[in-house]
């Protein structure tokens, strides 16, 4: 297999890179190449073993080669972009499959679709599973569910993109394949609900130094948080697959946790207590959003609703795929990694002072209703 990913070394996507060398194949990476690196170390990630399901190659097989093609796809010119595109290629030759992990609105994957249309016999977009319909119009959520977000933006786009790109497929045959991704982490974010921009590394901090943390709602809600080393075992299942063509599939875990269990199993794993408070999604999307952190959109548009995925699409499409990793295991390694690596402990004054300051407020107003 000859394949190209633009991007290739985000949360999603490093774990899907490393695993297509691992089945021999060759990689492109078109990127500026920040942690291209980091892909033939390999060591350093977390869940070494992929558990293989039947049709998959087996660990130790041959390593693909990684060839790494500096670009930065959003800055060059189009026509720049392409040419350097066609010159990796031979006369006639295509790419098997071409990821794009990074694009995000309309304007992106039809830049995209003009330069790969006759260059790829695949396209891979990553989308998002936010963009199902909120409120949650039913569980469990298929691909057929209605996507319609009316509180974020970036879902919004997301949606628009698929647009896009269904109708290219309807009108011209272009070979796109959809993914819609839920809650995917990696080794060097747990996945949290309210966090800082630049990353979850506060709220372990507070649990490790026994300040109270927020859960927004009651806790209970049900959610779905995967590894993107199970991601991959999906996503590399449905590469050269010809009855992916033109499908949108979701890859998450079956496995359903609520906020509090997450919590709690993040805890669990830095072996301190949980000092929870418990705060409505409306109080922090309005406490936050006039401080730029979106938080309508992230949990009233995202994690506020309870989600539950029936994945049956994809594993009629990748016969024995399954994710393996549960969130408790999952989650003490991303600890374990976070714990020992520097450059994971990214710190925000700024929003810790914002954090304890809603937290103030709230119990202040507790203590205020309590006299009525």
């Amino acid at each position: 297999m000859k394949v190209l990913f633009i991007g290739g070394t985000g949360t999603i996507s490093t774990a899907i890179s490393r695993r297509v060398l691992e089945m021999g194949w060759d990689l492109y990476l078109l990127n500026r190449g920040n942690r291209n690196g980091e892909l033939t170390e390999g060591d350093e990630a977390p869940f070494k073993a992929w558990d293989d399901y039947s049709g998959a190659s087996a660990p130790g097989a041959r390593k693909g080669k990684l060839i790494e093609v500096a670009c930065d796809i959003r800055s060059e010119s189009e026509t720049a972009v392409a040419a350097q595109i066609k010159a990796l290629l031979k006369d006639g030759e295509k790419f098997d499959c071409v990821g794009e992990f990074i694009a995000f609105v309309p304007g992106e994957v039809e830049r995209d679709c003009r330069i790969f249309k006759d260059l790829t016999k695949q396209y891979f977009f990553i989308s998002s599973a936010s963009g199902y319909q909120k409120p949650v119009g039913g569980l469990p959520v298929t691909e057929s569910s209605i996507m319609a977000n009316p509180y974020w933006k970036y879902s919004q786009d997301k949606i628009a993109c698929e647009d896009l790109l269904l109708g290219k497929y309807r009108s011209e045959g272009f070979p796109v394949t959809i993914i819609r991704p839920s809650h995917t982490y990696d080794e060097r974010n747990a996945p949290m609900g309210i966090h800082s921009p630049v990353g979850s590394w506060g709220l372990l901090k507070r649990i490790l130094d026994g300040k109270k943390v927020i859960i927004h709602g009651d806790g209970t809600s049900l959610w779905a948080v995967t590894t993107n080393r199970d991601f991959a075992k999906g996503f590399t299942g449905l590469m050269g697959n010809i009855h992916a063509i033109g499908e949108t599939v979701h890859i998450t875990s079956d496995e359903i946790v609520t906020w509090n269990q997450i919590y709690a199993s993040a805890a669990c794993a830095l072996g301190k207590p949980l000092k929870a408070v418990h705060i409505s999604s409306e109080f922090l999307a309005a406490a936050g959003d006039h401080r730029g952190y979106n938080f309508t959109g992230a949990l009233i548009g995202d994690k506020a609703n309870s989600v539950i995925f029936d994945n049956s699409k994809l594993k009629r499409l990748v016969p024995g795929f399954r994710a393996t990793i549960r969130f408790d295991q999952g989650i003490r390694e991303t600890v374990a990694y976070m714990l020992s690596h520097k450059e994971c402990q990214k710190e925000d004054p700024e929003f810790e002072a914002w954090y304890d300051n809603v937290i103030d407020i709230y119990e202040k107003s507790l203590a205020e209703v309590s006299k009525i």
